[in-house]
């Protein structure tokens, strides 16, 4: 199965967030935390070249918390500020301030020794569909000024927004690539429901969430179905988890497409635990490899 999902509106977007970036001092790059490597953008890297920037790992609660310690890392010997982050508990608000403050410190020392007057950090939040960048910006701002939903797609244009005295937010849609050049990207991007489902096929995306889950998390896997052993075969693992939950038709027969909603929902809803789908150690290595 091959996904990809590039609305007009984010074509607009890309140009959008190239044509504001001389208007901000940073870029608070959100991505998920359970595939923190998955929902960056490439393109991002492209569009904002050297501009500082602050990576928030949101959704933290949903994530491996030892996983997402080794993603910081990760990023902090790229050169990179990393912090994890839930925007819906309003986890880790103060830190991102904090934090942003330090990344621009010398830029603000410049501007102080030159007679400028101290203004508001202006910053550009950026992030893939779904990443939950206006439930942050409420989070920041403390009211609702940002529109919210669990699709992707909900933010459509961009706004600025004030965040105190000290910080100006500009919000941008979230903006996906083109192409995915590997295509666990986009698996990955929507078992964690970043591409909406309608454009799905759902039962490809749950045969690789179990799958992740027998390689990374087989306990959880056994216990949230009562397994004895995962089964190699998929069709009997999915009538195993469909005798169960009681995923059946009227004749008792399982019915796989009630048995790939569940585990789609499961995994989304944090049935089988705080889970992260990616390893930084495996993306460094692959990286010195190059």
């Amino acid at each position: 199965m091959t996904i990809q999902w590039f609305p007009g509106h984010m074509a607009k977007a890309r140009r959008q967030v190239t044509e504001k970036l001389k208007l901000v001092d940073i870029i608070f790059e959100l991505v998920d935390a359970r595939i923190p490597q998955s929902s960056r953008n490439p393109m991002i890297d492209e569009i904002i070249q050297h501009k500082p920037r602050l990576v928030l790992l949101n959704k933290a609660d949903m994530a491996d918390k030892e996983k997402t310690k080794a993603w910081i890392a990760y990023f902090q010997k790229q050169g990179i500020k990393a912090i994890a982050i839930n925007s819906q508990a309003g986890v880790g608000m103060k830190e991102i301030t904090a934090l942003a403050k330090e990344v621009l410190a010398e830029k603000f020392d410049r501007m102080k020794a030159k007679g400028v007057r101290p203004r508001a950090i202006r910053a550009m939040i950026v992030g893939i569909p779904n990443a939950g960048k206006s439930t942050l910006i409420n989070r920041l701002a403390k009211k609702n000024i940002a529109k919210t939903g669990n699709t992707p797609g909900v933010t459509k244009a961009q706004q600025w927004i004030k965040v105190g005295k000290e910080l100006e937010l500009l919000d941008t849609p979230g903006i996906l690539w083109p192409k995915f050049e590997d295509q666990n990207v986009g698996l990955k991007l929507a078992l964690t429901g970043a591409i909406k489902d309608t454009i799905l096929n759902l039962q490809d995306i749950a045969i690789y969430g179990l799958r992740f889950l027998e390689k990374e998390y087989p306990a959880r896997l056994k216990e949230r179905y009562q397994l004895k052993e995962i089964p190699e075969d998929i069709v009997e693992l999915f009538d195993q988890i469909g005798q169960v939950r009681g995923c059946l038709t009227g004749g008792g027969i399982v019915d796989y497409d009630k048995v790939t909603e569940l585990v789609i929902r499961d995994i989304r809803s944090e049935k089988l635990g705080p889970l992260t789908l990616e390893n930084a150690g495996e993306l460094e290595t692959a990286n010195n490899n190059e």
